[in-house]
């Protein structure tokens, strides 16, 4: 799960990070106010409209600007707001539709009175899977894409692992201000910056959190001014507060519904559809499908406890994608049973009518003979498989066709 910059920051703030101050708003009246409030409270003279949007890449896009008085911001504001952003990260790109943008961000000027005296930093926090440990990624390269850095200068980044058992090591904070070239009062605070974003990844189970640029000031302070925060979403139910932040407004629509039903449901830019349970059966199923010559338009994991009336919703999903040429149903009956699975095939062959997207079922083991009768008696024309390799086979045939 992401949250917005503004969401993330507030994350941040009550583990002790230093933030830029900022305040939501949703209309350009409120961000008005906004501004008034962060003149008051900050001392700021300019202003910084930032989109709020679940992508990156936002002022490449037009979705960050700098107001120097009231007349900008309510004009910066009035454009940004309801603008379709594209960036490198929105769907589809720069060629894509974009992202509505329903928010922006009001932020205070962090890089006065003296510019040239600050400096941009590259930091985040994420899980090194195959090392089995959380690693800080950082850079003096802050501002900047991190993966053209990384390509171009993979010298300048950095990485420091962290021993789950020991944690974050007094050391290992100084290590990382020390090689950023800082020293005196922004070494140290370099050093508590650290200290409290580890904190706050391990204390809200996130899966990753990207400070670019975490910025040292001329007054020698560090402040993250802008913040990318993901969220493990199998960890959500330890932290209610951070789950009802959800905006789905940013997710995919057909996802958002799939979670509603119980389904493991990510879109992919394929043309087969897959159905499957189990999460380490539907990685193979999408191998199986590539080897095959084609392509996954989904991952779908229809869970252990799936009824006839998940998989029929599940169906309906996969049929909604207009690149699905065919349908892929691999189901392995541990605790699921595959007589469940294949009624809800043919609820839905029934129910939504005239669909002329071919379909491969192999089921295996609870209740296998039972689902093959249900599918051979129920008249569709559905093709079976009782071997992987068969119904790979069978794609195969079907995508070239």
């Amino acid at each position: 799960m992401n949250l917005h910059e503004y969401q993330g920051k507030e994350l941040l703030k009550s583990y002790g990070v230093a933030i830029q101050n900022g305040i939501v708003a949703e209309t350009v009246e409120q961000a008005v106010e906004a501004f008034k409030t962060l003149q008051e409270e900050t001392g700021t003279k300019f202003g910084v409209v930032k989109a709020q949007i679940h992508a990156g890449g936002r002022g490449k896009g037009g979705g960050v600007k700098l107001a120097k008085n009231m007349d900008e911001l309510k004009e910066h504001a009035g454009n940004i707001l309801g603008m379709m952003l594209k960036t490198p990260q929105t769907p589809g790109g720069l060629d894509g539709p974009g992202k509505l943008v329903r928010k922006v961000l009001i932020g205070e000027d962090v890089y006065a009175p003296d510019f040239d005296a600050c400096k941009e930093f590259y930091i985040s926090v994420l899980m090194d899977r195959e090392r089995k440990q959380n690693v800080i990624v950082y850079s003096t390269e802050g501002g900047m894409d991190i993966e053209e850095v990384a390509e171009k200068t993979p010298h300048l980044v950095k990485k420091e692992y962290i021993d789950p058992m020991l944690g974050m090591q007094p050391f290992q904070m100084r290590k990382i201000a020390f090689n950023l070239g800082l020293s005196g009062k922004a070494f140290k605070e370099m050093a508590k910056f650290i200290a409290s974003l580890y904190k706050a990844f391990v204390g809200a189970d996130a899966s990753m959190f990207e400070i670019n640029p975490a910025l040292r000031t001329g007054d020698d302070r560090i402040v993250a001014v802008d913040c990318k925060v993901s969220l493990d979403d199998n960890a959500l139910f330890r932290h209610p507060d951070l789950a009802a932040q959800r905006d789905t407004d940013e997710e995919d629509p057909t996802e958002v519904e799939a979670k509603s039903y119980g389904l493991n449901f990510v879109n992919l830019d394929g043309n087969v559809g897959c159905m499957v349970n189990g999460a380490g059966l539907a990685m193979a199923t999408m191998d199986i499908i590539k080897l095959s010559g084609g392509e996954p338009a989904n991952f779908l994991d229809v869970g252990g406890t799936a009824d006839a009336a998940r998989v029929e919703q599940a169906f309906r999903i996969i049929l909604r994608d207009p690149n699905v040429k065919a349908i892929l149903i691999n189901i392995f009956g541990g605790i699921v049973r595959c007589d469940r699975v294949a009624q809800g095939v043919v609820d839905a062959y029934k129910n939504m009518g005239n669909i002329n997207v071919p379909i491969i079922v192999r089921l295996q083991g609870t209740n296998a003979d039972i689902a093959k009768k249900i599918i051979d008696e129920s008249g569709l024309e559905v093709r079976s498989a009782i071997l992987l390799q068969e119904a790979a086979d069978l794609v195969k045939k079907v995508v070239a066709n």
